[in-house]
């Protein structure tokens, strides 16, 4: 099972909008691609984000066009909250989680996993969305934000992803002050980080890296 999982800094910063480039880009570069939202909250009466993801990879692998946005997810819950505490009645299992993951695998060369909020956001008690990457064991990506502060909150998860011994790539969804970002941000990541890029420019080249390793 070949697996990308989606993290990011914290909850709006481009998840789904970084999933969604990744499905295309990888489609079109040959490589038979689904999606998985494990969890979802706020939900009401569909899973909106699931929509979004399903209906994408729908248009490129037909092995998806039969499933529903309840299909890709393993549980979705009302209140707008991380999933321990949305999850009122303490029913989220992670045995499910995997199996659901695990089910979706067999319709692509690529799942791409969409984690919910960011990597310390709890799942269970006990259990978070970064066990949940640590123990998919593929490919991990993390989104990060260009927003004033962001450095703080790109440190923290960066930090959390090596002690929990985790390879992973980085990139900054250039939407948020971008106006202020290469003066304010930019000059730090430069000078620390040998390796990252933004989203939108480089986001082909990541996607030929990844295929070059799936394909062999």
């Amino acid at each position: 099972m070949k697996t990308i999982f989606v993290t990011a800094t914290n909850t709006n910063i481009g998840k789904s909008y970084t999933t969604i480039k990744l499905i295309e880009s990888f489609s079109k570069a040959g490589i038979s691609v689904g999606v998985c939202k494990p969890i979802e909250t706020g939900v009401i009466n569909q899973p909106e984000d699931a929509k979004l993801l399903l209906e994408t990879v729908q248009k490129y692998n037909s092995n998806f066009k039969i499933l529903t946005p309840k299909d890709i997810t393993a549980y979705t819950f009302k209140l707008p909250a991380a999933p321990f505490c949305a999850d009122t009645k303490a029913t989220i299992s992670i045995d499910k989680i995997k199996d659901k993951i695990e089910e979706l695998s067999k319709l692509c060369d690529l799942l791409i996993v969409e984690g919910a909020g960011g990597l310390m956001v709890p799942i269970t008690k006990n259990y978070k969305m970064i066990d949940l990457a640590k123990e998919l064991n593929g490919s991990t990506l993390l989104v990060t934000p260009s927003k004033l502060g962001c450095i703080n909150d790109t440190l923290l998860s960066i930090e959390a992803l090596k002690n929990h011994k985790i390879d992973f790539d980085w990139c900054v969804n250039l939407f948020e002050d971008k106006e202020s970002f290469n003066e304010v941000t930019k000059p730090y990541y430069d000078a620390v980080f040998e390796k990252w890029w933004y989203l939108d420019e480089e986001v082909e080249a990541f996607i030929n890296l990844m295929s070059t390793t799936l394909k062999h």
